[in-house]
């Protein structure tokens, strides 16, 4: 009987009887209101998927230290270990322009250009893998990697790179403080680690990072839509925890064909043909400013990226006004630069030892 009249007033109130007072509804259906109303859209369950940037990546193999990460500091701006001497590090990933060099492909040795996008080093560090096709296992073996490829370094052989370094004393020296429980400190296996220990300390805190840590002041209402209309479309089934990706490898072209074919992605790495077209998914830390995207460059633009994801990994089209508002969430994630930490430091000055570059 209580819901039948319940039902009647409710009939009554529509067709605008002129009822100056409304029935107080009973305990039951005043709970079963408050069940069904909406929730806050960004409430800490809600942003449970998501986590505040560490001060440090570290790791369980390569003990942080100021001596390592001072030398890998060197190491990371040192072009002498180029073979023209002309290259280092920070010519593709530019530690003053968010880890990238804003190129479709970076330029090598003798102007070689690369065959995929380099993505930034800024919070990489605790990825599941480096590269895009994940072929090398942490930032220790992917700094080995570039030093040696005749594209980019270009250097003959991990013997060249060790008779350039160990040419120089300060070098030496620094090798010896950076492990000191080595009898024989100056290794290329040790080179990797340095610039791996500079490269775990390299993350840009955001205001994202403080909205997460409370503040809920610290992003504005469209940037916190923004977040809401990111989960709504399903961008993060690929892109949540700290880092916003950098977690899976996943293929792109999900959904709907990738329009360039002709790179096989992790293929290349495993030789196995469940990994055809399969990809690292990038962290979206400073994505904003780290355009071009995707391993081939094809999106020149943020919101391009965005409605290509879209339509190529869920399969669909999203309006413009989405678009705009997943953007705004996005360049919210655009850190600050450590910039005394990443500052160029004094490299040892050449000696006579010193190989000469070879341009050739």
């Amino acid at each position: 009987m209580q819901i039948r009249s319940v039902m009647m007033v409710a009939s009554l109130l529509a067709l605008g009887t002129g009822c100056k007072e409304e029935p107080k509804p009973s305990a039951s259906s005043a709970a079963a209101s408050a069940a069904t109303a909406p929730q806050p859209a960004l409430d800490p369950a809600t942003l449970s998927m998501f986590a505040q940037l560490p001060k440090e990546m570290p790791s369980d193999d390569n003990a942080l230290s100021d001596a390592k990460v001072d030398l890998g500091r060197m190491l990371y701006y040192e072009t002498r270990v180029s073979k023209n001497h002309d290259l280092s590090c920070n010519s593709c990933h530019k530690l003053d322009a968010y880890g990238v060099d804003g190129q479709d492909f970076s330029t090598g040795h003798k102007g070689q250009k690369g065959g995929r996008n380099s993505p930034t080093v800024y919070n990489a560090a605790a990825h599941v893998a480096q590269f895009w096709d994940g072929r090398a296992a942490n930032v220790e073996k992917q700094a080995e990697g570039p030093v040696l490829n005749p594209v980019e370094m270009a250097m003959p052989n991990e013997a060249a790179v060790l008779a350039v370094l160990s040419s120089m004393p300060e070098y030496v020296e620094a090798f010896k403080k950076a492990f000191p429980d080595e009898k024989d400190s100056l290794t290329y296996t040790n080179f990797g680690k340095a610039i791996g220990a500079f490269e775990r300390k390299l993350v840009t805190p955001s205001r994202w990072d403080q909205f997460l840590g409370g503040d809920k002041s610290a992003l504005s209402e469209a940037e916190q839509k923004g977040v809401q209309t990111f989960m709504n479309v399903g961008c993060t089934a690929c892109h949540s925890g700290a880092y916003l990706g950098g977690t899976l490898f996943q293929k792109v072209g999900a959904i709907k064909p990738w329009p360039n074919q002709k790179d096989l992605g992790r293929f290349d790495a495993t030789k196995q043909d469940a990994d055809k077209m399969s990809f690292k998914v990038p962290g979206l830390r400073n994505v904003a400013k780290t355009a071009p995207y995707f391993h081939d460059a094809s999106a020149k633009t943020l919101p391009e990226a965005v409605s290509m994801m879209a339509e190529y990994q869920l399969g669909k089209t999203l309006k413009p006004e989405e678009v705009t508002s997943i953007v705004s969430f996005l360049e919210a994630l655009t850190g600050t630069i450590p910039a005394d930490y990443v500052k160029a430091p004094e490299l040892p000055k050449s000696t006579a030892k010193t190989p000469k570059p070879d341009p050739n």
